[in-house]
Order: structure tokens, then C-alpha cells, then sequence
């Protein structure tokens, strides 16, 4: 099998750094992502930032010159460091002083798919992020024709402080799928006047909104493929026949993204530069900060859309798997903007099964003795927890309403039955969940029950212990 053929090889793809003696600068870039030209904040003058690639067990030195009138920062995200060097202003770190230079340096530990980025307040969205690959001591389990970076990212031409600034003034402010008119028109003819008030009312009274998916979207961003938005079109080269490692990294500032490649059948090998035993996908949904390594067969020399859209389905990214440059594949539509559900805001109206486990159940005593009460049915609650069901279980809390047998001279201890009012914290907590889950076998809001292959957390599962610098895994079935 012939060697990868790396991602720089690309037009316009940002260059690649490679060794153990790195320099780095930071400054400031025009860009124009939109029509308008707005300064960046970069490395080496590109967004992304180069890739740069180490090797496992190596030491690397990097010396980041900033040459900002602004304090700035690099951290290595996943990388496991000296304290010092981890990046972290005012944590771990004073930051980078303005024109002045700082170094890191210490031993590669990891392999697998990272990134690095800014600390330093809003410079992350301003485009200080890039792509880190680290290869393995050992043969990679990884078996690929080309190798490609793919790093999803958000732009906005606005200033990020005013972008934070609309948010806590509005946390809806850049949400434009909020219920209508219409869209209670349209609720009357499926559920009637009194179903869609009811609906309403649950979520009024909650104070929360069905469609918050997204904390900022397409309103104000741009969501780029290595830089590029979905008109650019960034393409990365593969024939038929020939498997391509797609490394995939959600560099954004706030945007999770569902990604696939229509046509095609994603097998996922690693998971945040983890190696993990192999699972078949057609999408998978990939949070700020996540990486995913997936390998794809081309079954011809045809062009195929790798598509991401944005969680809130505001927007998308774009790129094209292709034998040629400049050859193009339908961008598929995007998929319906459906309201969550109240099992996404742990407040689940169905399969309320009495006999579900929750934590709590035991509860210790003054006397350091325990017990175990029966189950029982919550007291009738008005509000919005009353619409969504009748009954609830409240495991932390059963025989509470009751007397419990105590030792002699002991009060026994009474407690009220258990009220919305008990739950709640103080002013600062609107509503806490009544029924959190772990939920890793679901792939989320507007992905469940789409007709596709969904990866699910469920399905990755590690084939050797994190940080293994031995002999790693001897199969894989991504070789």
C-alpha cells in the first residue's frame, strides 16, 4: 500500500510543520470569508494554523513569538504536559506578553489526532486554532492511501465581544427558529387549539425554548473546512479504489456540527487521538473540541460532499472528496428543524417505569444504619411538571412522607412530601432536571430516528489503555 499523501498536497491548504524544532508566530491577518475583509488573529499567517506533526516519545521545542499589542497564548489541547507548558492564562501560565516570545517544551507522550488554539479571551474565534497529528512509535493501525485533515471551524465578522455582549444580554439573540404564528397554526391542525396551547404553556412556563440548540449560528457565522467556506469548496484528492484517512477536528468557538458524506460509509478507528475498535456510520455528530479519525473507500472516481451542518441547522460547512480538483457533488438539504423533546431537558413524559434505577436510593441514617423504603408516587404538582406527567418517581427521597422506626430516645425524623419547591436551589436555578440520563446510547436531538446510521458514544470503545507507548493493539480492523 503506498504511503499517505498528506493534506498539504492541497491547493490553499495551510502548510505542515514537521519535526521536534517548531517557530510560531502570531499576528495579525486579513481575511475575507464573506465579502468583507476583517482582521484574524493567526499563526505563521494562515487559518488554520499549520498542522504540525509530531512523533510519540520525541521531545519538541516551540518557540511562539507574539506580535500582538495583546497578550496571546497557545494551548495543547488533550496533550498531557508540565503544568507550565499547558497554556492556560492564569492557570497554568502568566500568558504571552505582548512582543515577546515564550517556549515550550516538553515530551511527546500521546499519538493520535489533537489541536492547539488561544486561551487568551476571544482569539479561538478569531482563528487562532490548527490541526496537531502525532504519529505512533509503533505501526500505525491505521491503514490509509491519503491522509487528510479536516478542521470544522465558525467566522463571525462581528466583534466577538459584541457576539458575548448580545448573548448575555439575550440568550436568544442569533436563534431565528423560535415558534411562530405559523407554526401554531400549523400545531392546531395535528393537535388541535387545546394540544397546542398545552404545548406552549409547558415550555412558557419552564421558561425555556424548544429549538435551543445553538447559542450562536449562521445569523453572524460562517462555517469553514480548513479555512474555506461552503462557496469555496475545499477539495481533497482520492481515485477509486483508494482508502483516505479523513481526520476530522471541531476547531469552533461555540458550534457542534452532524457530519457525513452522502454516498459513502464512514468507519470510525479513533476518537479524540484514541484508537477505538472499529464502527461503521453514515454520520456522527461532533462536539467544540472533539476529533474523529474515519476511514471511506471511493468506490469511483466521483466526487463526494463531505457535509457538515450545524446542530441548530442554520448552516453547514462544505468540502468535496474528489479524483480531480474542482469537481463538485449535490450538497444534500438540510435536515428539519424539530423541537427538542422534554427527555432532552431530562424532563421525559413517557416510560416513566416505576422500576427505574436512580441514584439515591439508599440514604444514610444519623445512627450510621441505612434502609431501603418502597416506591412510591410523587404528590400532584401544579405548573409545567404537572402537564408533563402524573407520576414520578423520587427514588433520593422514597418513605419520606412517613414516620421511620428510630432507636429509643430518638425523635423519629419527619419530612414533608416532596415538592418542586424542595428542588429547587436558590433564585439563580430555574428548574433542575427531574429525570437526568446518561444517554449514551442516544445520538441526540434532531439526529435520532433519521433513517441513518448514527455513531452513538455507546459505540466507541478504546483497543488499548490511554497513554500505552508499548505495543499497542495487535488487530484492528481498520488495517
Amino acid at each position: 500500500m503506498a504511503a499517505p499523501i498528506w493534506a498539504q498536497q492541497v491547493q490553499n491548504y495551510p502548510g505542515a510543520l514537521t519535526g521536534t524544532d517548531f517557530d510560531l508566530t502570531i499576528g495579525r491577518t486579513l481575511v475575507n470569508f464573506t465579502g468583507r475583509a476583517r482582521y484574524a488573529i493567526t499563526v505563521n499567517g494562515s487559518i488554520p494554523a499549520p498542522i504540525l506533526r509530531w512523533k510519540q516519545g520525541s521531545k519538541v521545542t516551540l518557540r511562539v513569538t507574539n506580535t500582538l499589542d495583546t497578550q496571546t497564548s497557545i494551548h495543547w489541547h488533550g496533550i498531557l504536559v508540565p503544568f507550565a507548558m499547558d497554556g492556560v492564562p492564569g492557570v497554568s501560565f502568566p500568558g504571552i506578553p505582548a512582543h515577546q516570545t515564550f517556549i515550550y517544551t516538553f515530551k511527546v507522550r500521546q499519538a493520535g489526532t489533537y489541536w492547539y488554539h488561544s486561551h487568551t479571551r476571544f482569539q479561538e474565534q478569531l482563528g487562532l486554532y490548527g490541526p496537531l497529528v502525532i504519529e505512533p512509535q509503533e505501526p500505525d493501525l491505521v491503514r490509509s492511501d491519503r491522509d487528510y485533515i479536516v478542521m470544522l471551524s465558525d467566522w463571525t465578522d462581528e466583534n466577538p465581544d459584541s457576539v458575548f455582549l448580545h448573548l448575555k444580554q439575550s440568550s436568544d439573540f442569533y436563534n431565528f427558529q423560535l415558534p411562530t404564528v405559523a407554526d401554531f397554526v400549523d400545531d392546531t391542525r395535528t393537535v388541535g387549539i387545546s394540544g397546542a396551547l398545552k404545548r406552549r404553556r409547558m415550555w412558557n412556563e419552564m421558561r425555556m425554548n424548544p429549538t435551543d440548540l445553538a447559542d450562536v449560528s449562521a445569523a453572524t457565522y460562517s462555517y469553514l473546512v480548513n479555512g474555506a467556506t461552503p462557496f469555496a469548496n475545499w477539495t481533497a484528492i482520492a481515485k477509486a479504489g483508494e482508502r483516505v484517512r479523513l481526520r476530522f477536528i471541531n476547531g469552533s468557538a461555540t458550534t457542534t456540527f452532524d457530519v457525513r458524506i452522502p454516498g459513502l460509509t464512514m468507519r470510525v478507528c479513533a476518537a479524540d487521538g484514541q484508537d477505538v475498535e472499529a464502527v461503521d456510520v453514515d454520520e456522527f455528530r461532533i462536539g467544540v473540541a472533539e476529533t474523529y479519525d474515519v476511514l471511506v473507500q471511493m468506490p469511483q472516481d466521483a466526487a463526494y460532499t463531505i457535509f457538515a451542518q450545524a446542530m441548530d441547522r442554520s448552516g453547514y460547512a462544505r468540502a468535496t472528496l474528489a479524483p480531480e480538483p474542482g469537481m463538485r457533488a449535490e450538497v444534500p438539504p438540510m435536515d428539519p428543524k424539530t423541537w427538542l423533546s422534554m427527555a432532552d431537558m431530562g424532563m421525559e413524559t413517557s416510560g416513566m417505569a416505576m422500576g427505574r434505577e436512580q441514584p439515591g436510593t439508599t440514604m444514610r441514617m444519623p445512627n450510621n444504619g441505612s434502609h431501603s423504603a418502597p416506591r412510591h408516587s410523587m404528590p400532584e404538582m401544579s405548573g409545567p411538571v404537572a402537564d408533563m406527567q402524573d407520576k414520578q418517581p423520587q427514588s433520593g427521597h422514597e418513605g419520606m412522607a412517613s414516620p421511620m422506626p428510630m432507636p429509643p430516645r430518638q425523635k423519629p425524623m419527619i419530612s414533608p412530601p416532596m415538592t418542586m419547591s424542595v428542588m429547587q436551589t436558590g433564585p439563580e436555578v430555574d428548574m433542575r432536571s427531574m429525570n437526568p440520563s446518561k444517554s449514551l446510547a442516544d445520538p441526540g436531538p434532531r439526529l435520532r430516528d433519521n433513517g441513518r446510521r448514527v455513531l452513538a458514544y455507546a459505540d466507541l470503545r478504546t483497543l488499548a489503555p490511554p497513554l500505552t507507548l508499548g505495543p499497542r493493539a495487535a488487530k484492528s480492523s481498520c488495517t
